[in-house]
């Protein structure tokens, strides 16, 4: 089939690189000429597993294109998806300006049939935004249907995610969309949910809501395991155990971040507010998740007093292990929080320095690991990359001026590094 995405940002182009990969003619469309180009090139801005060698490989056999030329991709597909940002508002709500944008676009340039795919994350009633939109240029001319396709996917693991999920959500009214759709899909074996268009949206939300609940709850129970002396990770493992719990999101740690989890639970509170109900569930996942931030700064200052001129070491700056994704990191968050407090940062990660200098000021960058932790009175492990897991920790020891860490991801031995000499605290542990 002949496709075009439109927005070429993270969700877009794994979309664009794995329905290429899936025998599709496919136009990623970007307005940015430079990315564009950098993109055509194989040069992907984006850290993630297997994407690179993806969009290759479509590059390759010419199934994939980049271009800006919006018009030229929207009269020579018969699917569009929309895959454009929709941030948060101060107010909480999703911004609809980029997909209004794009929708007034594929409006312009509709030349016969076409399926609308909305695949970014969007309030419920957006499809039927995006139909109003279009049919109010088209007037009846041409027939086109609009549909709500959300995506489930993980940072680290999008490609894998896309090419094997566990579901596929298709919300229309209308068979002959439906139909195309499932064509489309049919080479991926998942199990097809079909539904209305607003059911589809609210999936989404509802989904990423629950696993922010998940979250939340486990690290209130890591707290509670705290202070009367149980083991969190003892205790996940023997609620994953129950089929109707499972593993999945019960690993305690400094709280959630990136570009789902928060953004779709103010969003959907936001939704709820408006129809009229006071979602205090999920306004509460929140504001524990901002609690378990302050928290990790709270054991910083019970360890060292007051931060004021204390040299602390951070190991990990993006949201989570595997990715480049610093937007709404907890631990940027918190070293803010101790920069506040007067605390001087040496900071490392593998793979998100750079985009980090432009976010995270007056703090020292090291080069590696071992000289983010040189002269430091505590080091604080934030993100779990598997780097951290295999370090020379005697080397660590020696290097610091104290041997006190915070793992507040609980991805280190306790026992072993106590036996080092370290001062361990996890969380819940």
């Amino acid at each position: 089939m002949k496709i075009a995405v439109m927005g070429t940002g993270y969700v877009g182009l794994v979309t664009g690189a794995c329905l290429a990969d899936l025998d599709n003619e496919v136009y990623c469309v970007d307005k940015e000429e430079e990315k564009v180009r950098m993109l055509s090139q194989g040069h992907i801005p984006i850290y993630e597993a297997g994407l690179e060698a993806l969009v290759k490989k479509g590059l390759d056999s010419l199934r994939l294109k980049f271009t800006s030329d919006a018009p030229m991709a929207i009269r020579s597909s018969e699917i569009i998806f929309i895959t454009v940002g929709t941030p948060t508002t101060e107010e909480g709500e999703a911004d609809m300006s980029a997909v209004r944008e794009v929708a007034e676009e594929i409006a312009r340039n509709i030349n016969g049939y076409k399926v609308i795919v909305n695949k970014s994350t969007v309030p419920v009633g957006s499809t039927k935004i995006v139909e109003k939109i279009i049919q109010k240029r088209v007037d009846g001319q041409f027939e086109f249907d609009v549909v709500s396709n959300p995506e489930f996917l993980r940072e680290g693991t999008a490609v894998q995610d896309f090419l094997h999920p566990d579901r596929i959500v298709i919300g229309s009214d209308n068979q002959r969309a439906i139909g195309i759709l499932t064509e489309l899909y049919q080479p991926i074996h998942a199990p097809l949910v079909i539904t209305d268009p607003s059911s589809a949206e609210m999936i989404k939300y509802a989904s990423n809501a629950f696993l922010a609940t998940k979250v939340s709850f486990i690290n209130a129970i890591a707290n509670i395991c705290e202070a009367v002396g149980a083991d969190v990770r003892e205790v996940a493992l023997g609620m994953g155990y129950d089929k109707r719990i499972g593993f999945e999101f019960l690993k305690s740690g400094p709280g959630f971040g990136g570009s789902c989890f928060p953004k779709d639970c103010r969003a959907l509170i936001d939704i709820a507010s408006k129809a009229g109900y006071h979602f205090h569930l999920l306004e509460g996942v929140m504001e524990v998740n901002q609690e378990q931030m302050k928290l990790m700064v709270e054991k910083a200052r019970r360890r060292l007093g007051s931060l004021k001129g204390k040299k602390i070491a951070i190991w990990g700056l993006t949201f989570k292990a595997n990715t480049d994704d610093l937007r709404e990191s907890p631990a940027l968050a918190i070293a803010s929080m101790l920069r506040e407090e007067g605390a001087e940062l040496q900071v490392y990660d593998p793979i998100a320095m750079d985009k980090a200098r432009d976010i995270l000021k007056d703090v020292i960058y090291a080069a590696d690991p071992y000289q983010a932790v040189e002269g430091v009175e505590l080091l604080m492990l934030l993100t779990d990359w598997d780097d951290f897991k295999w370090l020379d920790f005697k080397k660590v020891r020696d290097l610091m001026a104290q041997p006190s860490i915070i793992d507040a991801r609980n991805c280190l031995d306790p026992l072993t590094l106590r036996r080092m000499g370290f001062l361990y605290e996890g969380v819940g542990r």
